[in-house]
């Protein structure tokens, strides 16, 4: 069973403009080193339950 989810894919991540915390999840309201999904999972024990795939507006 795959319990990762790619933050790149969804709508509620985005990037900082912070050297330490590069990374940030908007539904969560954290910034992090690493990718956020996989601190939700560290922290949680599940996948990330806010994950929303972005649309495609090309």
């Amino acid at each position: 069973m795959n319990n990762r989810v790619n933050c790149l894919k969804c709508q509620f991540f985005y990037i900082t403009w912070e050297k330490k915390f590069p990374r940030g999840c908007k539904a969560h309201g954290f910034k992090t080193a690493q990718n956020p999904s996989t601190l939700v999972l560290r922290s949680s024990g599940t996948k990330c339950l806010y994950f929303k795939q972005k649309e495609n507006n090309v």
